[in-house]
């Protein structure tokens, strides 16, 4: 004799059911990045690991707000294309020419300063750039230097924002989808909505946000261990 959980198990297809709760996660992302109509939402997470480092280059004072030097143009700037997803190398170019667009004899001393190396001879190289005059071999050598420890600079705050923004993307995910498993579970047959079937949705809310990158991953496998057991059986 069957039993009758044998059979309840046997009619459960987990394929689809991974499928459901990817789709599930998915929506819940989906929900997450409609919210940057709202300010950027949660889009601005990770904005401040980048501003660190672009106000240790950029002075907030002593240029015209309206400049597009200024350093709130450069922040307007850099978060409108972090809000926009724009490729994270081409952030880091346009962040990089923008500090190096404000590099004057003023504030070479505090660039200098931020990046670590020779103040005096950066302080020449922004003269020169200015001038146009050749470089010195002393001075090109600092330059290379400056541009080098500004990009690992710079890709260290890129890096660090987008780790923050991935990390709370996905944990504001969560309880959006246990919200959306709830509702769908309810609007199946809110006459019977139950406890059991609340928990049954919360689970499935759990699951759904890291489950969805890797869902058609999962229920392939589910799918050729199902066809091997089969084979098994024969």
């Amino acid at each position: 004799m069957v039993e009758p959980t044998s059979i309840a198990l046997n009619n459960i297809d987990l394929s689809k059911i991974v499928l459901a709760i990817g789709g599930l996660g998915t929506a819940a992302y989906g929900v997450v990045d409609a919210l940057k109509a709202f300010g950027g939402g949660i889009s601005n997470r990770g904005f401040g690991d980048i501003r660190n480092i672009i106000t240790k280059f950029i002075p907030s004072t002593g240029q015209k707000a309206e400049s597009a030097h200024s350093l709130p143009s450069v922040l307007a700037t850099l978060r409108a294309n972090w809000i926009n997803g724009m490729p994270m190398s081409d952030q880091k170019s346009i962040a990089k020419a923008l500090i190096k667009l404000n590099l004057t004899r003023e504030n070479a001393r505090d660039m200098a300063a931020a990046a670590g190396v020779d103040a005096d001879r950066l302080m020449a190289v922004a003269e020169k750039l200015v001038t146009a005059k050749p470089l010195e071999p002393e001075e090109t050598d600092v330059y290379g230097r400056f541009d080098l420890l500004l990009s690992a600079q710079l890709d260290e705050g890129y890096q660090r924002g987008d780790q923050r923004y991935r990390n709370s993307a996905k944990a504001l995910a969560v309880p959006v989808a246990v919200v959306l498993a709830l509702l769908g579970a309810w609007a199946i047959d809110g006459s019977t909505f139950g406890w059991h079937d609340a928990i049954k949705a919360f689970a499935g809310g759990l699951l759904a946000t890291p489950l969805a990158p890797v869902a058609k991953d999962v229920a392939s496998t589910i799918q050729a261990g199902a066809k091997l057991a089969q084979v098994w059986k024969k």
